[in-house]
């Protein structure tokens, strides 16, 4: 079992985020805010794979006013993602961001981040210190060299203490580099000098292959060890895959139930069904399943009859067949042309029944 490490509760529009709370899963929209229909619609998207807060990038006046109608047009949580001008976050904040995401050391000086504090400390809406390798200040390079973990700690808590003089201010903290061993070692750090929930990620992950083994890396490290209180898996292409791999992340690791967890064997000699095709196809099928539930496909009598019934749902192939179980009660045996049809029909009994207790 996981102890996490205790961080003070902040709260995002009614959702809690450190404390007691769980692991908060967030990803970014990839289309321009402007294009509000665009926005919208992969808004719904993400929150049907299980996003909880979603952010959007405000780089001018447009996209403050994009911003401000969506807002009206959903419920989800909404993070308003600003760079370089202060006064975006002052606009943002005054129609309706629920949480400002900053890097002060490109907002141009600490008066005007100051200025965004103070704002987002009267409306109650919490402000995250979002530190990146690529945009550490110059000071900090020459003294370490390159964007290093001490580096990446001290912009950081440099920012903290400047915001300490504004009452009531609810912080986030995030330390990403896009190489891992940066990213992990600059959190453990961190944590050891601040109570403030953390956001853990892998900056610039890379593409869904790469970015995913190298985010289950770094954030799944840090989980384990009882470290962050919320998470976004960056990876280049569609964000509902951050969703896919984030909950993965989670639930491999205890801290999240949600959908089905696959459990399927790698193949060997022993197979002789068509093992790789049925797996696909469950999976496919069970893709939009948000109640937790463990499925086991199994290939042979080596270890599929024993995953089989350790599972909600399974099926232990022999020779052009399989046995459907359920809870570890053998229901049936189909042939192999049926297996997939038959073991999604008892996933949604199973569905059914567990829903009326």
């Amino acid at each position: 079992m996981i102890l996490r490490k205790p961080t003070r509760r902040v709260e995002i529009r009614g959702l809690g985020l450190g404390g007691f709370e769980p692991v908060r899963l967030q990803s970014m929209i990839s289309v321009p805010t402007t294009d509000q229909a665009a926005a919208l619609a992969q808004i719904a998207r993400l929150e049907a794979a299980g996003c909880e807060l979603v952010r959007l990038a405000v780089p001018d006046h447009e996209s403050v006013q994009a911003f401000a109608e969506i807002r009206r047009r959903t419920l989800l949580p909404l993070i308003a993602d600003i760079h370089f001008d202060y006064r975006l976050a002052l606009e943002v904040l005054k129609v309706g961001a629920d949480k400002i995401r900053l890097n002060p050391g490109n907002i141009g000086g600490p008066d005007r981040a100051l200025q965004v504090a103070r704002e987002a400390a009267m409306r109650e809406v919490p402000l995250r210190i979002g530190v990146n390798s690529g945009s550490v200040e110059e000071d900090l390079l020459e003294k370490y060299g390159e964007p290093t973990p001490e580096a990446l700690v001290e912009s950081t808590l440099r920012h903290v203490d400047l915001f300490s003089a504004v009452p009531n201010l609810q912080l986030v903290l995030s330390l990403k580099a896009s190489d891992v061993l940066t990213t992990i070692e600059a959190y453990r750090a961190i944590s050891e000098k601040t109570d403030h929930p953390l956001h853990l990620g892998v900056t610039e992950a890379g593409t869904p292959f790469t970015g995913a083994i190298r985010s289950a890396v770094g954030i799944g490290t840090l989980l384990a060890e009882g470290l962050g209180d919320t998470l976004r898996v960056s990876l280049t292409g569609d964000p509902v895959e951050e969703m896919r791999v984030g909950w993965e992340i989670l639930r491999s690791l205890g801290l999240r139930k949600r959908g089905v967890e696959l459990i399927s064997c790698p193949t060997c000699g022993r197979t002789e069904v068509d093992l790789v095709g049925i797996a696909i196809a469950v999976e496919k099928a069970l893709a939009n399943v948000t109640q937790p539930l463990r499925v086991a496909v199994m290939g042979c009598a080596v270890n599929g009859p024993g995953e089989a019934r350790g599972a909600d749902v399974g099926v232990a192939c022999g020779k052009g067949k399989g046995l459907i179980f359920r809870r570890g009660e053998i229901l049936r045996q189909v042939p192999e042309e049926r297996i997939v049809e038959e073991l999604l029909k008892e996933v949604n009994n199973f569905i059914n029944d567990e829903s009326k207790l």
